[in-house]
């Protein structure tokens, strides 16, 4: 069970710049970094943590102000997401993901679904999970009259338990069209498994799900005007945002695992008996790791923010994304997912040789920070990323929009 403690934020003054949110998500993970490591071996519904982003605000980061939200953009929330990652990289996870799928509507649907979307999800402080894995394509849409019905199966469902509303994507019968909806987590025939049990991510409750004829209205089916499509470039810009979302959580764990062992080797660490050195951050071999991990992590955090400002130029004009810009923009993504990748896998392996074999005790949880990395950078090859970026510079060759480019 969760023991997050909570926390009155209603005394404290709303955030209104950029900074301030940033900072009133650092104000969170300092919550959430109490008990990390416990909650991570508990691997609890992280009930008490959602209701922590909610009571804090910050899941309504991006939502509309007129409606209660903060009306910041892109670069802020990858910015909050490090933050929150920091302390606990599932919690990260779920924030990335949630604000992904409350802008799917924007991405996908037509004005006026996602001003009713983003409206009702403000006011409501919505928490939104997605049952949206593209490599399951077993989930079939059919007519009903004037719904649709949503059958099948889907192995991951991210934010299942813990979501107001998720995302469903299935596939018109018989027809290679793909329709998104968002239904109430709670609506008849959606079945969420207590089946994820991985190494590392344990609170992202990513368990599979099952949809039995979920109902929805026609008119729920994201960018369907008269039942037909609407297409524009811009919805293919689902795939470089949460790839930002995971470049920003990767960040954020791997800044927490600097932070969490530097901690250590100031007041655990032992120096090495033979080294002549009476501390631990004497050893000029610390010393020389730390020091080339930052510098890492530093220089991959500055393309993060350069790509994210790039990326919002796109999302402040939608009409205007072309098939170049689009596909420039996702070489640029695919450059720092590889890199933030990398530096996260070594940042999470290397901190243990600047902190020693007690720090392995399961009571220190170092472990998690790799753990987590390795879990969610699976999702898909870092090699194609690195492809990507290889094939634009000696072919100029955009990526194909994909689930995955």
């Amino acid at each position: 069970m969760s023991t997050v403690t909570p926390t009155d934020w209603q005394t404290r003054p709303a955030p209104e710049t950029a900074q301030d949110w940033i900072a009133r998500a650092a104000a969170v993970a300092a919550v959430l970094a109490t008990d990390a490591a416990e909650r991570d071996r508990a691997g609890a519904t992280p009930h008490a943590e959602i209701q922590l982003l909610k009571d804090s605000g910050l899941v309504t980061l991006l939502g509309p102000t007129e409606h209660g939200g903060a009306g910041q953009d892109w670069p802020t929330a990858y910015r909050v997401i490090r933050e929150v990652a920091k302390a606990d990289g599932s919690i990260g996870q779920l924030l990335g993901y949630h604000y992904l799928w409350n802008w799917a509507a924007r991405l996908v649907g037509t004005r006026e679904q996602w001003e009713h979307v983003e409206a009702e999800a403000a006011k409501g402080r919505w928490f939104f999970g997605g049952a949206v894995n593209p490599r399951d394509k077993d989930v079939v849409v059919t007519e009903d009259g004037d719904d649709l019905l949503f059958t099948g199966h889907k192995s991951f469902s991210t934010g299942s338990k813990v979501s107001d509303v998720t995302v469903l994507e299935g596939v018109f019968e018989g027809t290679d069209r793909h329709v998104f909806a968002i239904v109430p987590s709670d609506t008849e025939g959606l079945t969420f498994h207590d089946d994820w049990d991985n190494i590392g991510q344990r609170l992202t409750e990513s368990g599979s799900v099952t949809l039995d004829r979920v109902r929805t209205p026609w008119a729920s089916a994201a960018g369907y005007v008269d039942k037909e499509f609407q297409p524009r470039i811009y919805n293919t810009l689902n795939v470089p945002t949460i790839q930002l979302v995971f470049v920003s959580f990767y960040l954020g764990i791997a800044a927490g695992a600097l932070e969490t062992a530097a901690t250590y080797t100031r007041t655990k660490a032992r120096s090495w008996l033979h080294g002549g050195f009476e501390r631990a951050v004497d050893e000029p071999y610390v010393i020389d790791t730390y020091g080339d991990l930052t510098a890492k992590l530093w220089a991959v955090e500055a393309l993060a923010d350069a790509v994210a400002a790039e990326g919002q130029k796109l999302h402040e004009d939608p009409d205007a994304v072309t098939e170049q810009t689009r596909g420039d923009f996702e070489v640029r993504v695919a450059a720092v997912k590889a890199r933030a990748t990398d530096v996260a896998l070594e940042i999470g392996n290397r901190i243990f040789e600047v902190t020693g074999a007690r720090s392995t005790a399961a009571a220190e949880g170092l472990d998690r920070f790799w753990r987590n990395i390795r879990t969610h950078s699976l999702h898909d090859p870092v090699a194609y990323k690195r492809r990507e970026v290889g094939r634009w510079v000696l072919e100029g060759e955009l990526p194909e929009p994909t689930w995955y480019s």
